[in-house]
């Protein structure tokens, strides 16, 4: 599919964007520790996140949607399914039900989409095997797919991680509730935390601290009772947002995002694109599983700007800070973001190319770029199949007409992009590319 952007405008818009992704995956996956029934409103409904809850049916839950609720009811044991479970496009269902099928009787096989099968996984394979677990994969345990033979009797841990990682902690967590003795993780800075807060709301004891030089120290604690019911609605997604934060920067627009969570690991794009000069305000709502409240964004003119730390909190949102980059005054500079290289693209590489046919002085490093601001021109652009290089180029085609190919992946992620999208621009979808 061909995304033609010809034209955008000026605006002052509400966005209402799809609910958040990572809690919606969670939910599916945590609802199946529970006893009774877990209550979720405002689901995701985008294909990755209904294969997490698709996966969830085959390991044996009843699923049932009535009037805008989704009601979850475990069973009282993880089933062994009879076919293969299909993750689609995302490292999130795979990694994390890794976690939970790796501490649970039966034999499980996981796989995903051509995209998905490229991404590593020895990551998270590699230290549940060394707790007992038995998992093995493609290239040398690597790619998948993923056959796991689980084991109720796992080993509890001390484990230190050589990358902050949301994923990789969430299985570790996973595991270490069905250990034999309470287990430490450890991590080099706090990544996303969805998942310490929810199964902590849902009675898990989990202790989270920072140690003096800013590492991230976790103590987990074996269940002794099945969790307590999820009652949530999930919140909507900042990181989805951002693509309209981003479009009011650079058009000198107003953009007013609803009802995201303010969850400081979830929001510091916004703080980078403040930093850079955008007018940025926050209102707090609600604070129950998550902080939730709206984030109001100002167009000004922007400068540059280097982007060293607290890399695990913007990860996701790097290739549209990018766009913002682009047209901002000066240079701007990318540090510590190695992991671009290992999503749905190569990130780093998706950017510098796609720059360097916008017009735009790029450079590419091994854990980042480099961007001077100028003028954007016309381009086509090579998306990889990676949603979020396809609609950052979208949003830089506010600015001058572009051409992204293999858009398609957009409708994986982010099904309302194009509806929210219409707002401020015009464009052209060709099914063919």
């Amino acid at each position: 599919m061909i995304l033609n952007v010809i034209r955008g405008r000026k605006f002052d818009e509400e966005f209402i964007v799809d609910a958040d992704k990572s809690i919606s995956h969670r939910c599916a996956i945590f609802s199946l520790l529970s006893e009774g029934e877990n209550k979720i409103r405002n689901y995701l409904k985008a294909e990755d996140t209904l294969n997490s809850l698709e996966i969830a049916k085959k390991l044996g839950a009843e699923v049932e949607e009535k009037e805008g609720e989704i009601t979850i009811t475990a069973p009282q044991k993880i089933k062994e399914p009879d076919d293969v479970l299909y993750c689609g496009n995302s490292g999130t269902t795979i990694r994390i039900y890794m976690g939970l099928m790796a501490s649970n009787e039966g034999f499980f096989v996981l796989t995903g989409d051509e995209y998905l099968r490229r991404r590593p996984m020895k990551r998270v394979i590699k230290p549940l095997n060394e707790i007992g677990a038995n998992i093995d994969a493609r290239d040398n345990g690597n790619l998948a797919p993923i056959a796991i033979r689980g084991n109720s009797k796992l080993k509890n841990f001390r484990y230190e991680s050589p990358i902050a990682s949301a994923q990789v902690k969430s299985a570790l967590i996973l595991a270490a509730l069905h250990a034999n003795k309470p287990s430490l993780y450890k991590e080099p800075f706090l990544s996303r935390d969805h998942t310490e807060r929810m199964l902590k709301g849902m009675g898990a004891k989990i202790n989270q601290r920072l140690t003096d030089k800013n590492e991230c120290e976790i103590e987990i604690y074996p269940l002794e009772n099945k969790l307590s019911p999820l009652n949530i609605t999930v919140p909507n997604d900042p990181s989805s947002a951002f693509f309209f934060a981003v479009a009011a920067a650079i058009t000198n627009s107003r953009a007013v995002i609803k009802n995201v969570t303010l969850n400081p690991t979830r929001i510091e794009s916004y703080r980078v694109l403040e930093r850079m000069g955008a007018g940025v305000e926050y209102i707090l709502h609600e604070d129950q599983y998550e902080p939730i409240g709206d984030i109001i964004i100002k167009g000004n003119e922007l400068k540059g700007i280097e982007v060293s730390k607290n890399i695990p909190w913007l990860i996701d949102e790097l290739p549209a800070l990018a766009m913002a980059m682009a047209v901002a005054d000066g240079k701007s500079i990318v540090k510590n973001a190695k992991e671009l290289r290992v999503k749905e693209s190569d990130r780093i590489k998706a950017v510098v190319e796609n720059l360097k046919k916008c017009g735009i002085e790029a450079k590419e490093y091994e854990d980042g770029f480099e961007i001077i601001g100028g003028e954007v021109k016309s381009a086509e652009i090579n998306s990889f199949g990676d949603h979020r290089i396809a609609m950052s180029f979208a949003v830089l085609g506010l600015l001058a007409p572009m051409k992204i190919h293999k858009a398609e992946s957009i409708y994986t992620s982010f099904p309302n992009f194009f509806k929210l999208f219409k707002k401020i621009s015009e464009y052209r979808i060709v099914d063919a590319d």
